[in-house]
């Protein structure tokens, strides 16, 4: 890492680093600044700052959750499968009264249920209506909590995130505020789908990397101020070990992977990505103390811990199916249920492995043969663009004051922050170059296991839909963060010292606030057209003509 890599943020917004350990003036100034970080004490201004953009995100996210009545879009599916699985243990018909036939894994489910098991869960056409374990609400509360909760926790994790890669509060709370913000977040996070508890654990995995980051340039800081020769022969070279220095944020961030598994496969190619991230960042802190073979070492010391890890996701996703494992009521559970389905097998605990193993391949068989013709369907080239968002809800009825009505919930990113990400992926890939900024590799390469595998299956024809892209959404919130760090303090001519450093420090005054200005003017339009899109959000009833106002690319939006 250079240090213009750390130059975003203005110095007056930047958190202090902690003061050096014993021995540490004994390293070269460039060494400390490379293995600098966040310092851990806790930073009372920046929480009450994280605190008012949670807030404002909660009340978006909570306010009105009740409505619209009823089951909305998939709620018909989740809604009942998560109260299935906290019935029964597994997704259940309740129609035919035997187990369903389900193709995503249970873990999202389990929460929406869990929402349900506190709040009440009500079906006319099932006939069942339950109260709540801890407070009776309207139905429909039950079913959306756990996915509002989850909307609210990702707006707290990528304030804290982007503030510990920025070094900069304010920078961190512009990423929670454009995320709070987002049309497309806010639908998510209000209705009892499963993407918000994806983006959840692949943005919680990031977190949990970049805080091992950060703690294994600590542990090679704290080594070198020890007197450690990073260029000796062997492990002499190597920091000490034992249990207290394991990676230990780095098996958190298996263990979340898992989690995003057990709520969506697509959470798979985020595996390698974020392993490659983390074996990258060892490299890198290698190369920064010193070492010699800073490739070998970190291949040689890291990649059993990244095994482990690799165990630690495959661990936690079969936990996730423990209902299905632990009962005889699952699809494919008991091979004797299902006579004429070749592959299964009743050998204890082999057995279950086994036919869990042929329910997953008949799901992937379903996935991969998906071409089903929908009228929401898109293709992710059209997904930035927002060219074809989908539909939730519509209704005509209502008063609203005007001969004609509407109310509509559409899955629409906020125009003017999502149509800002494509020219922010460009700058970050070009600053990123520039500057050797390890913060950009990690965006640009999170958006990419996020959005890329989608081209792929875009040339076989499958049926897809734009909220496939929920979990790269984050990181396209952290592309324009970054753009605007660089924009609010952007990197001198790189190797010139400033004759003047008073007269430098006035110009650097001078473009902070200038670009201060620019960023403040851009949140503040997200927000005005937040506010614009407001309704088509949350379903709120309006005059025909208002809603045919807000559909600005006309019979893509309808």
């Amino acid at each position: 890492m250079t240090s213009a890599s750390t130059a975003q943020s203005a110095s007056a917004d930047r958190p202090e680093q902690g003061a050096p350990p014993a021995g540490a003036a004994a390293i070269p100034a460039v060494v400390r600044r490379r293995l600098a970080t966040v310092e851990a004490r806790l930073d009372v201004n920046s929480w009450v700052a994280t605190a008012v953009v949670v807030t404002i995100a909660a009340i978006l996210r909570l306010l009105g959750l009740s409505g619209p009545k009823g089951k909305i879009f998939d709620e018909i599916y989740y809604a009942r499968d998560g109260y299935g699985l906290i019935d029964k243990g597994v997704e259940w018909n309740y129609k035919d009264n035997g187990p369903s036939y389900v193709v995503h894994p249970p873990l999202g489910k389990w929460l929406i249920g869990l929402g349900e098991w506190a709040f009440g869960y009500s079906d006319q056409e099932l006939n069942i209506s339950v109260p709540g374990h801890l407070f009776t609400t309207a139905p429909e509360f039950g079913w959306r909590i756990a996915a509002a909760l989850a909307g609210i926790l990702s707006v707290l994790m990528l304030t804290r995130i982007a503030r510990r890669m920025f070094h900069s509060t304010t920078l961190g709370c512009a990423a929670g505020l454009l995320l709070a913000l987002d049309g497309f977040h806010l639908v998510l996070s209000r209705t009892a789908l499963l993407d918000i508890f994806l983006l959840l654990f692949v943005l919680a995995a990031f977190g949990a990397l970049v805080l091992d980051r950060d703690a294994r340039r600590r542990r090679w800081s704290r080594a070198l101020a020890a007197g450690l020769d990073p260029t000796a022969p062997g492990r002499a070279a190597r920091p000490a070990g034992g249990w207290r220095t394991w990676p230990w944020w780095r098996l958190v961030a298996g263990v979340l992977l898992g989690c995003a598994c057990g709520v969506k496969w697509s959470a798979l190619y985020f595996i390698p990505a974020f392993g490659l991230l983390a074996l990258l960042w060892e490299v890198g802190v290698r190369r920064s103390a010193g070492v010699r073979r800073p490739w070998r070492d970190a291949l040689l010391d890291e990649l059993p811990w990244l095994v482990l890890a690799g165990l630690l996701v495959v661990g936690t996703y079969v936990l996730t199916w423990s209902g299905w494992l632990l009962t005889d009521d699952g699809y494919y559970r008991l091979a004797a249920r299902y006579p004429n389905t070749p592959g299964l097998s009743d050998t204890p605990f082999v057995g279950a492995l086994n036919n869990l193993w042929q329910y997953h391949k008949a799901a992937f068989d379903f996935h991969t043969g998906l071409e089903t013709p929908h009228k929401y369907q898109s293709w992710p080239w059209q997904w930035l663009l927002l060219g074809r968002p989908v539909a939730f809800y519509w209704s005509g009825d209502g008063a609203c004051g005007a001969a004609s009505c509407a109310a509509e919930i559409l899955l629409l990113g906020t125009p003017l922050l999502w149509w800002s990400f494509l020219p922010a992926l460009g700058a970050v890939a070009w600053l990123g170059l520039a500057r050797r900024d390890w913060r950009a590799g990690a965006i640009l390469l999170s958006v990419a296991a996020g959005l890329l595998p989608w081209f792929w299956f875009a040339l076989d024809g499958r049926t897809m839909f734009s909220f496939y892209a929920a979990p790269a959404l984050p990181f396209l919130v952290l592309a324009v963060v970054y753009v605007l760090g660089a924009i609010v303090t952007p990197s001198g001519p790189a190797g010139l010292t400033p004759a003047d450093p008073e007269d430098a420090a006035e110009q650097g005054a001078d473009r902070r606030l200038i670009g201060g200005v620019i960023v403040g003017a851009y949140v503040l339009l997200v927000a005005v057209c937040f506010a614009y899109f407001y309704p088509i959000f949350v379903g709120n009833t309006l005059p025909y003509d208002d809603w045919s106002a807000r559909m600005w690319l006309d019979g893509r939006w309808i």
